[in-house]
Formats: structure tokens, sequence, C-alpha cells
């Protein structure tokens, strides 16, 4: 990737030299050396200061930046600082501002304020990373490109509506097939001309401002969702190739944010424009860590189970929440090597030295407003910064292998959640977290990919809520499952087509086959509201009762074998968990939302089933993960936990790489450490 330029995980993070006195700059430089930093984001928000004019480009301070930061050992990760666009450009070109969902028209102000489809942003956008392209195309500090920042906002303006027009002409070539599509002859909304066609927004098809997904056309508005994100790939699209123009061999990238699970972007479209995927991720002291186990895992599957880095995270403490806690001592370290036990192949923050005033003043950063290295966060910095360049190079590129997949659909999410019905509690990250906390805690390795993956490579493939089946997607399953795979889904799954279109003939769809089942009704529950799993007979780790809730599925079997009935109310004794021979291979399915014991109990059972183990025995709280290269496997250990515990490793004796002190059998890891082992992969 970085053509034999890097040797270790990359350290460092977002640094704004412009925002403070050339005198400071020089500190800045030996507080880096201190710290271990040797990756710096330069530019991210510096296009008013690059381009006072229309005409007018001004480098001379990054000129001086780039050849600081090479003189230091620090490469460059040189952003083209279009996230914000300048307020004279706001004030002269007023077609570059957004309109929001309630159309109002915003002014200048804030970040991310750019419409996607203005020609005067895309223009001058485009120009500005041709310009840095050009001037620091063999600057022998320049490692990485981070094209704008953070993309996410929608826009309701005109420009918008009339690119969302032609979008739609490409995508279903006539008016005939567009309302067939949209079902417009539900209450009147039959499209005569391409020019009748509005965006769905509060002014027109939506019902709520508080809630975006709640829309009267679900066809339109998941159009609308497939036509901004792919607006805000073509703005990300312009500058990239403008860059690469310049610099064939260029590795750009974007920063994704969200923790990696952004509604509004469908990432997997974005990935194969990622020279490499990127990641900010800011979990809350309060946040599951198997929440963010999983956004490292989407992460490092947009790309096909490559390396990913770290863009950003917090040294400390946030600044956008309603109460902004401290990282306690220990877990800034902790999580930056749940990043690399994941895939990250960098740990970056932002912020490197405290903004003076504005919104991000009090964000936590590498060097604090006390200006130097003798505070705690800065020698907890330092500290693992002096740990990577112990590492060196062993871990980069390094692989993890999984044998679970988890289908993770964009599309399907915003279907999902625009549906009318049939329960405002059916909320997709919730199932697809759901069914990864039964794998995490048991410390099995899951991959999260897309419909395109190649799923022969998996023992189980797990599709939670696959309320919308794509073109090919049920037949790609079956081939699956028919070569011997085991493929699970729930309730709520093949209900429509890639338009929301309900499937005619009976729910699951185009899945009954596979499935072997008829779904005849859906009963919503009450939050308050259980019913219960009861297995026929104990299956692997499964037996007894269980608890189950959300929805339920009243089902017919047509060839598949009954696993569990239903508990309680009217359809106690129908079918709640099935398996269908098809082929060589499995389909099951989960009729309700079953409780976390349930899920745990499933997920062994189906793992052992496939010889799909453990990579150890561990008590709750103690994270495994593993990533393997050239014949060797390296084996993470993190303790989330307040008190220590004990792990136990097994009788291979394997190299301890923090401490170089050799281990097996049964270990003590304190509160918030970590273990990274070294040993063949076997």
């Amino acid at each position: 990737m970085f053509k034999g330029k890097i040797n270790k995980i990359l350290y460092g993070g977002d640094y704004n030299p412009e925002q403070w006195p050339r005198e400071v700059w020089d500190e800045d430089m030996r507080l880096f050396k201190l710290a271990g930093v040797d990756i710096a984001t330069v530019n991210v928000f510096s296009w008013a200061l690059n381009q006072p004019d229309e005409e007018t480009y001004c480098f001379d301070w990054l000129d001086d930046v780039m050849d600081m930061l090479h003189r230091n050992s620090v490469w460059a990760c040189l952003a083209t600082g279009t996230a914000a666009h300048p307020a004279w450009m706001a004030k002269r070109y007023p077609d570059v501002l957004l309109v929001d969902f309630e159309g109002r028209k915003r002014k200048f102000g804030r970040r991310h304020n750019s419409c996607p489809n203005s020609p005067t942003y895309r223009q001058y956008s485009t120009r500005m990373a041709s310009k840095l392209a050009e001037r620091y195309k063999n600057h022998p500090a320049l490692l990485l490109w981070h094209v704008n920042n953070e993309y996410g906002l929608r826009c309701y303006c005109d420009n918008c509506e009339q690119a969302f027009r032609v979008w739609l002409k490409r995508r279903y070539g006539s008016l005939d097939a567009l309302n067939a599509a949209w079902n417009t002859r539900f209450w009147g909304h039959t499209f005569y001309d391409w020019d009748e066609i509005v965006l769905p927004s509060l002014l027109s098809e939506h019902l709520s401002a508080r809630d975006v997904d709640q829309t009267a056309f679900q066809g339109i508005s998941l159009d609308y969702d497939r036509f901004m994100s792919d607006s805000l790939l073509g703005t990300y699209l312009d500058e990239y190739h403008a860059i690469k123009t310049i610099i064939p061999d260029a590795v750009v990238t974007t920063n994704l944010q969200s923790n990696g699970a952004y509604k509004p972007l469908d990432y997997f479209k974005w990935a194969p424009h990622l020279d490499i995927a990127a990641l900010d991720c800011y979990p809350t002291n309060d946040m599951p860590m198997s929440v963010v186990a999983m956004r490292h895992d989407l992460m490092r599957g947009l790309k096909n189970g490559d390396s990913y880095l770290l863009m950003e995270q917090s040294p400390s403490q946030l600044n956008w929440k309603p109460y902004n806690a401290l990282k306690r001592p220990g877990v800034m370290r902790l999580w930056s090597y749940q990043a690399i036990a994941r895939g990250a192949d960098s740990v970056m923050f932002f912020q490197m030295r405290r903004s003076a005033g504005a919104f991000e003043k009090f964000h936590g950063a590498v060097i604090d407003h006390a200006g130097h290295e003798h505070t705690r966060v800065f020698r907890e910095c330092a500290e693992l910064g002096g740990e990577l360049q112990e590492l060196g190079g062993k871990l980069l590129g390094a692989r993890v292998e999984a044998g679970v997949a988890l289908l993770f659909d964009w599309e399907n999410w915003w279907a999902l959640e625009h549906s009318s019905g049939p329960s405002a509690g059916l909320k997709y990250l919730s199932e697809m977290q759901s069914y990864y906390d039964a794998f995490y805690g048991q410390n099995i390795q899951v991959d999260l990919v897309g419909t395109d993956a190649d799923l022969s490579r998996y023992g189980l493939v797990i599709a939670p809520v696959l309320y919308m089946v794509k073109p090919g997607v049920a037949d790609k399953l079956k081939r699956y499952t028919e070569g011997g795979g085991i493929f699970v889904t729930t309730f709520f799954s093949g209900i429509v087509g890639e338009s929301d279109l309900v499937a005619a003939g009976g729910y699951p769809g185009e899945l009954r086959e596979l499935l072997g089942l008829w779904v005849e009704e859906i009963d919503a529950l009450f939050p308050e509201q259980h019913n219960r799993i009861v297995m026929k007979e104990p299956l692997g780790s499964l037996g007894g009762d269980y608890a189950c809730g959300l929805l339920c599925d009243l089902l017919h079997p047509e060839g598949a074998e009954v696993l569990a009935e239903y508990g309680e109310e009217f359809y106690r004794g129908m079918p709640v968990l099935t398996r269908n021979r098809y082929g060589q291979g499995e389909a099951w399915y989960v009729a309700s939302s079953p409780d976390a014991s349930f899920l745990r109990d499933l997920a062994g059972s189906l793992c052992a089933m496939r010889g799909i183990k453990p990579l150890l025995e561990a008590a709750e709280g103690i994270e495994v993960s593993r990533r393997v290269k050239d014949g060797r496997a390296f084996l993470f250990i993190l303790n989330h936990n307040h008190a220590a515990g004990a792990v136990d490793l097994g009788p291979l004796e394997q190299t301890e790489l923090l401490s170089g002190t050799t281990m097996n059998g049964t270990v003590t890891l304190q509160p918030k450490d970590v273990l990274i082992l070294e040993g063949p992969a076997l």
C-alpha cells in the first residue's frame, strides 16, 4: 500500500498548526518526538486560508508545515481541506449552501455546509485537489491523501432535485418503470413528467421532523437515500480522480464517521474507491465494548478483510456529548490496541494540540492547553508511542481470519427503518448487534460483509432482519447453503425487493424455498410484552426455555424441521425456530427477537457444528482477537474490566511482544491491560 515507506503501525493524528503562532510549531515537533509521533494529518479545514478568492491560492504556510514535518521525520496525511467552503464562496455563489430537511436554506457557518450537487462547489473543490496534488506530488513528507472530512449531511435544494431526476432516469429509464417501482397509483402519485418529481422531505412525503425515517412513500425515500449517498460519493470521486490524474500511485482515502456505522452513506459502495479504509471512532465510557468491536470489524469488512486506518480517536474526553467524561488511566491504550487487534494499521488522534477557541477547544488532545509534556494524557500517549516503536512492523498487514460472517446491507437498513410497520422498536443496528454480541462474548471472530462478498470461505453466514432481498441475493444464499454452508436469518426477512415492493405469494418471498416455510402473520409486541422460545429437545448448548419479544412471526413449515415453539399467546405451539436441509447445507430461521442467552447458545451450537472454536475461553469483559501474517499468529487479550482476570493460555509457549516474556498456562491480566502473544498460526 505505501510501497515500503512505513515499517511500523502509524502513530499521530490531526494537527492544526495554522491555528497557532509559528513559535509554537517547534515546540510541537519536540513534543511529537517525545510521544513517538510519525504521522500528522494537516490542512483539514484550511480552504479559506488557502484560497482567499476565486483566483488566488496561498500555500506558503502549508509549504512550511510540510517541510517542517519532513525535517522531523513525520509523515504527512495531506487533506484537501474541502469540508468547509470559504465565506466568500457562500456570499458570491449561494448555490453552494445546503437546504435542510425542512426546506430552509442555510447560511454560511459550521462545516459540512456544501451542497454535493452544487456546480460551484464541485468546480472549486476539484480544482483545489488538483492544485494541491500538483504542488506536493514530489514532497518527501507526503504519505497519504485525506479527501474532505467525515462526509454526511444531506441536501434538499433545487440543484439536488434536478440531479435526482437525472439519477432516476439513469436508474429506471422510463416513467412507466419508475411508477411501477414506486407503486405510485397509491394515493394518486402517478408521474407523467420527470419534472413533476420532487425530493422526499418534510415538505412532501415525510411525516415528522422528529423522525426523518417516517415517510408516506418508502420507495421514493429509499431512492433518495441511494441518490444522496451516490451524490456525496461523486464529490469524493471528483477529488480522488483529480489527485490520481497527477499522482497515479497516490494513496487516497477519506475518514468514515460515526464509529463506522453511519446510516446516510453506503460504505460498501464507497469502499472500492478508498485505497485504504479509514475510521473515526469515538466511543463513550458507558458504551459496551462489543459495540466498538463490531464497528472495527465492519471497517475491516469494507475492503474484504484488508487492514484499515484508525484515523481519529480522542486521547481523552469528547466535547459534544451532554456529559464528557475523561478516559480513565489505561483506557486510551486499551482501546487503541482493540483497534489494532481487529485490523487497524494506525492509531491516530483528533487532535494533537487542543484548540484555543471555538467548538472543539475542550476536546481531548495529546498536547493539552498547558502546552507541555507533564500531563497524564501526554505520558500515556508517549508510552503507547514507545510500545508501537518497539513492535515495529510485526503486525503491519496481518489479517483477521473469521469463520462466521454477518451480512450487513445499508440499503436494507434504510428500507427497514422507512417501513411503516410493524414496530417502531425494530432497529437494524440493534438486531445486528445482538447477533454480533453472541459471538463476541465467546471470543469467536466475525466478519461483517456486504451482499457482494464471497461467502464460500465462511462456515456460517447470518443475515438478521433481511427485510430487503435485492436481485441475485436469494440465489447467492441458495448456492452457499446448497454447497454445505449454514445460513441463518430471522423474522421480518424476505419481505420486499429492491424497490420496497412486497414480494407476492407470501413471506419470506424469494427465501421461502430456501427456508422451507411460510409466514402467515407477524405479531408486534409492546415493549413490556414477551413470549417464550421452548426447545422441543436439547440441541448442543440450546435447551429449555428462553424469552423473546419485539416481533413474532406466525409460520407454517413447508419442509423445515421445527426445533422450538412459542410458549405463550394464541400461537402457543407454533414454530419459532426451524431448520431446513437444503442441498449439503442448512437454512435456519429465528422467528422472533430472542434474549441474549438464546443467541449465545445458538451461536455456540452452530459454531460447534462447523468446527469453529473460540480463540480462548475467558471471563466476561476479557476480549480476544487474532491477526495472522506469514505463518505467525498474534493473539490479543484485552481486559476491559475494573478487576484483574485470569486467562488460561494453554500449554503452548508464546512470546508476549510488549514485555518480551514467554508465557503459557494460566496468567493474570491486570485491569485495562493488554497481552499480545506471538506463536505459530496453527
